[in-house]
């Protein structure tokens, strides 16, 4: 079986698929170029993670069979194109929830005590202890006694709420699918599983944390009448995927509201791992930014190294592929 990995991936992982007996072929860099690389190759699988895998390059993998996400988000690969090319798309889930969860607790206490405006006063020469150590409206709350508003109650959004709870924070749990039975085995309170609910939950909170998937239904759905009901000066993170925010509402609240946001996601993010980038969001006051890199963690990467080795292994001693998110294009 030769397999092409498209993107970064762990010296472990290509050694275990080699030990299957796999043929591997490295490819890095191949982003720009995906399309040429699967037609000169003619892999049975392709491993990426950030890489976008569009129509007109799976329409090029003649013997493709399977395209692995080296992750748990699925959205830079076109698996309606795939389906209709009998291409099972599989993703490595809660592999790296850890990760995530630990950069969102990051965020949080980086809004909070301004961690990052204190850094950047310091590199410019300044020392200004009045402005970082005052209380009340622009001052530190502190985490304990808050409440912590969650947005998704899989893999990544449980092991949030285990940190928050950890911080003896009280939690309030949304989910299209969570129980009322299920949020207090995670030790949080109901928020419901609508819309009213969730707008409900916006006006509740000091502070919200959002762990949804990239989907039709989830496209936009934070947005004006969220930060609406938001209080003043509250919190706002995601980790999760930009399209899941109104960008434009966010900067509308951070600037009449005095919403802090701690993003790793953006919906305008470029797809390389290095490009130039303006972002009118980055840009705002109030708001920090990292590079999509909330899985970026020696763990999480060996996690999903291991995972994604043992769904070739899968695939190839039996042709079925797990964590398949087209069950159907796999025949």
């Amino acid at each position: 079986m030769k397999v092409l990995i498209a993107d970064k991936f762990e010296k472990s992982g290509i050694d275990g698929l080699k030990a299957l007996g796999c043929t591997v072929i490295y490819e890095p860099d191949a982003a720009a170029a995906i399309g040429d690389v699967i037609a000169r190759e003619s892999p049975q699988v392709l491993i990426v993670r950030s890489t976008k895998v569009p129509a007109a390059a799976i329409e090029k993998g003649v013997g493709l069979k399977a395209i692995i996400r080296a992750g748990a988000g699925v959205d830079n690969i076109d698996a309606g194109a795939a389906t209709t090319r009998g291409v099972g798309v599989a993703n490595c889930p809660g592999m790296n929830a850890v990760a995530v969860a630990e950069l969102t607790m990051g965020l949080l206490l980086s809004l909070d005590r301004r961690i990052v405006d204190q850094t950047l006063e310091a590199r410019a020469g300044k020392w200004n202890k009045k402005e970082f150590s005052k209380t009340g409206p622009g001052g530190a709350r502190g985490l304990k006694g808050t409440t912590l508003g969650v947005i998704g109650a899989g893999a990544i959004g449980r092991a949030v709420i285990k940190r928050a709870v950890a911080f003896e924070m009280r939690v309030i749990a949304w989910s299209r699918s969570i129980t009322p039975d299920h949020a207090r085995d995670l030790g949080a309170e109901w928020g419901g599983t609508d819309t009213p609910a969730l707008l409900d939950i916006a006006g509740r909170c000091d502070a919200i944390s959002l762990h949804l998937p990239s989907a039709p239904d989830t496209n936009k759905l934070i947005g004006a009448a969220f930060f609406e009901r938001m209080r003043p000066g509250a919190y706002f993170i995601n980790t999760s995927r930009g399209s899941v925010v109104d960008e434009a509402a966010l900067r509308a609240a951070v600037q009449a509201k005095g919403i802090r946001a701690g993003l790793d996601v953006c919906e305008n993010q470029p797809g390389q791992a290095q490009a130039d980038w303006s972002s009118d969001t980055a840009k705002s006051p109030g708001v920090y930014i990292t590079h999509h890199s909330g899985a970026s963690t020696d763990q999480a990467q060996q996690a999903v190294a291991d995972e994604t080795v043992r769904l070739v292994r899968v695939f190839k001693e039996t042709g079925r592929l797990d964590n398949c998110v087209n069950p159907g294009a796999v025949r």
